[in-house]
């Protein structure tokens, strides 16, 4: 991948910066309740803050129907929010790109941050338009993407208004990018990925492009039913996706060609239904019951996929071992979560999505190497697909 513009390397003292961040935080009562990409985005404000600079901050949240503002889809509690975290001044916008933004802007003085309204206000957003790139562009002198969560997205804030501005990236694109495409270019070995959730189909791509580098590979979530199944196993009725049955034969079989270990379930927890009070047991995977599905991984299989990841120098860990959302069955996820956090010595890398919940969940954010704020976009990057939003940056 070609080398990226920094941040480090532009003087922002007395421009105006117009920054795409990730606010896309969940409200709650019109407060933020998890700021964790509010606080992720601070180390690059803070710098141009600190130079000087005229920061404009944009940003999406939620999915509005794109036909104006919703005031269930607003920014205005992130703002509140990031005014409480940050040494500066912060205002607020009543539009996006339109005369209170651009007035707004332009009025700054340096040192002070403008957040504008939710991006996705604006139908034209997602359709990358060139008319709402240029009135976006009227905001900023230099443009500054540091929303690695949106960088799989070709949008007009992601990859359109970089054609109209000098381009950088923020610290957290910055160490996104390289940490993720520095796992797989050049990782300390014995490298150990970790994939879950709920359908193989949604990671064939992914598991892939990661049997060509890892040594161990290991399988968890509803998706490992597939493979069961692909080993012979009955499966009761738990989640698998018969179409992909052979898809996932072939997987192992490549994995065996390549020497990769592939471990998969030994035991589950299988349940009568799927509810947080449903009845359920421990059963080895050649006798899961007809009327039952499994919920969660067992715990000899928590045992053995837990020392996968403690000897591992690195791990990649993209999604859970079962349905964690429910405490009767988070014990797998939980189990893989504090081994991965014991590995002391390795470098420990979280995959975006429903792991981060679950690290989060289970109290072990602050023990892990690293946590991407992108499921899709790093599970893009992974596959080795170009990310529009990245691609802007290396002109």
């Amino acid at each position: 991948m070609t080398t990226i513009n920094t941040i480090d390397q532009l003087d922002a003292a007395g421009k105006r910066v117009l920054v795409r961040v990730d606010f896309n935080v969940p409200v709650k009562d019109g407060l933020v309740a998890d700021d964790t990409r509010i606080t992720a985005a601070l180390p690059t404000i803070e710098r141009l803050v600190g130079q000087g600079a005229r920061v404009v901050l944009m940003s999406h949240r939620g999915r509005p129907s794109g036909e104006g503002f919703e005031e269930g889809f607003s920014l205005k509690p992130a703002a509140k929010r990031l005014a409480q975290l940050v040494d500066a001044p912060v205002r607020m916008a009543d539009d996006i790109a339109g005369p209170d933004a651009l007035a707004k802007a332009e009025s700054l003085a340096p040192g002070e941050i403008l957040v504008v309204e939710n991006l996705r206000f604006d139908k034209r957003e997602k359709k990358n338009d060139p008319t709402f790139c240029a009135e976006l562009a009227k905001l900023g002198e230099v443009y500054v993407n540091d929303a690695f969560g949106t960088a799989h997205r070709a949008h007009a804030s992601t990859a359109g208004v970089a054609e109209l501005l000098p381009t950088y990236a923020g610290y957290l694109m910055e160490r996104e990018v390289s940490t993720l495409t520095g796992m797989l270019a050049q990782p300390e070995r014995p490298f150990t990925a970790v994939l879950g959730g709920s359908k193989v189909s949604d990671k064939i791509q992914v598991i892939d492009a990661l049997m060509e580098k890892c040594d161990t590979l290991v399988i968890g979530g509803g998706m490992c039913f597939t493979f069961l199944a692909a080993k012979g196993h009955g499966v009761g009725s738990s989640l698998c996706e018969r179409d992909f049955v052979d898809r996932a034969a072939q997987m192992i079989e490549r994995a065996r060609e390549k020497g990769v270990e592939l471990l998969l379930p030994v035991d589950v927890v299988a349940a009568d239904r799927f509810a947080e009070d449903a009845d359920s047991m421990v059963v080895g995977v050649d006798s899961i019951p007809e009327d039952r599905m499994g919920l969660d991984i067992g715990p000899k299989t928590a045992e053995l996929y837990g020392e996968a990841c403690r000897k591992a120098a690195t791990v990649f860990w993209n999604g859970p071992m079962g349905v964690f959302e429910m405490d009767a069955f988070s014990a797998g996820t939980r189990a893989v979560a504090e081994a991965i956090a014991e590995n002391r010595t390795g470098t420990t890398i979280i995959g975006g999505g429903d792991s981060v919940a679950a690290v989060n969940k289970f109290g072990l954010a602050d023990r892990m190497t690293f946590i991407s704020t992108g499921g899709g976009a790093s599970m893009e990057l992974v596959e080795g697909k170009e990310l529009p939003g990245v691609a802007a940056l290396c002109r």
